[in-house]
């Protein structure tokens, strides 16, 4: 356990990742230097000591051994299969009290699976579900369920609005976000059977903000604070964005390098330019965040580098010293009241 008075470290899986473990260490040496986050590695510990090695940082970052690790392509079975794999091992520390939240780049369904094992849904909650930040202004977007769940049920859906409205309150400090569902059409009668009994249901609730459905083209422009779907459809969505971003930024790039003259009007506005960018590199806002359970989980990008990596952490040291985990135990409990004396 950790000594009265000391933060608790972040259980950071570093098995996981396409860049494993060279950028999850580098990115742990990062987050210890640069953003003052204790972080404790998991994971092999005559390779992982090797690259602590490496950066000179043996003393700085304790390891804690995990037999195995769970591989890229492996999905939500393996996390029975593996006991004592890295993410199940990180789990486990929070589970005892010994970090305060865990990150990986491993896996998305595997830290799924995994953190649904370990560290188990919290009470009242039938499904924990995946939020990430779109990069919206003046503040990011709230979209869930970004791949947690994929056949999900309308009363799901009610209760991935109570996440994101927590998970909004607390972290980006939004005063009563606006919740909207996406689907294919404004109108209420839009939408498949999910969608419209999600509209009936999400229309009726106490302590929802709801402003209606919400198409794909609105994600981006601010027109609701959360945004809830299945998570099918909202991994779709979020990577048809991420796609459409980067394929925008590249072509805009590309356009103002192409004469003399662009080129110097792209030096006039390079802070301009570097705040966009910043705002839409997936690097700068360290990943996904899976709620609903007993425990902080950030899912880092597979493809994280170092600086992804740290901001992984220093976003999960965030959560846990904000107390997302216990707003939303309150909002969801809060929720379950209303619908009993309905």
């Amino acid at each position: 356990m950790q000594p009265t008075g000391r933060a608790l470290p972040v259980a950071l899986d570093a098995m996981g990742g396409d860049h494993a473990p060279g950028e999850i260490v580098a990115g742990a040496v990062r987050a210890v230097r640069e953003r003052g986050v204790p972080v404790v590695l998991v994971g092999h510990p005559r390779v992982l000591y090797q690259e602590l090695a490496g950066h000179d940082a043996v003393t700085e970052i304790p390891i804690v051994r995990a037999e195995e690790a769970l591989a890229m392509n492996e999905g939500a079975l393996a996390s029975l299969r593996r006991p004592r794999s890295s993410i199940a091992v990180a789990c486990h520390l929070v589970r005892r009290g010994d970090a305060c939240a865990v990150v990986s780049a491993g896996s998305t369904a595997g830290v799924v699976a995994t953190g649904r094992l370990r560290l188990r849904a919290q009470q009242g909650v039938v499904r924990p579900a995946i939020a990430v930040g779109l990069p919206t202004l003046p503040q990011p977007t709230v979209l869930l369920d970004a791949g947690a769940t994929a056949d999900a049920k309308p009363e799901m859906l009610v209760q991935f609005a109570h996440l994101g409205v927590a998970y909004a309150e607390a972290v980006l400090a939004t005063r009563r976000p606006r919740v909207g569902l996406l689907t294919i059409g404004a109108e209420p009668e839009k939408g498949n059977k999910l969608a419209k009994r999600a509209h009936e249901l999400l229309d009726a609730t106490p302590g929802i903000d709801f402003v209606g459905n919400v198409e794909g083209h609105d994600l981006l422009t601010g027109k609701a604070d959360v945004v809830v779907t299945d998570g099918f459809t909202g991994n779709v969505a979020l990577k048809t964005v991420e796609g459409t971003v980067r394929y925008a930024f590249d072509q805009f790039r590309e356009a103002i390098s192409d004469s003399r003259l662009a080129r110097i009007g792209g030096m006039l506005q390079r802070a301009r330019l570097r705040e966009l960018a910043g705002r839409l590199d997936p690097e700068a806002h360290g990943g996904a965040v899976l709620l609903g359970l007993n425990g902080t989980v950030v899912i880092a990008h597979g493809s994280s580098r170092a600086r992804g990596v740290a901001a992984a952490c220093e976003l999960a040291a965030r959560l846990s010293a904000q107390g997302v985990v216990a707003r939303i135990g309150e909002r969801i409990a809060s929720g379950n009241r209303s619908h009993r004396r309905r």
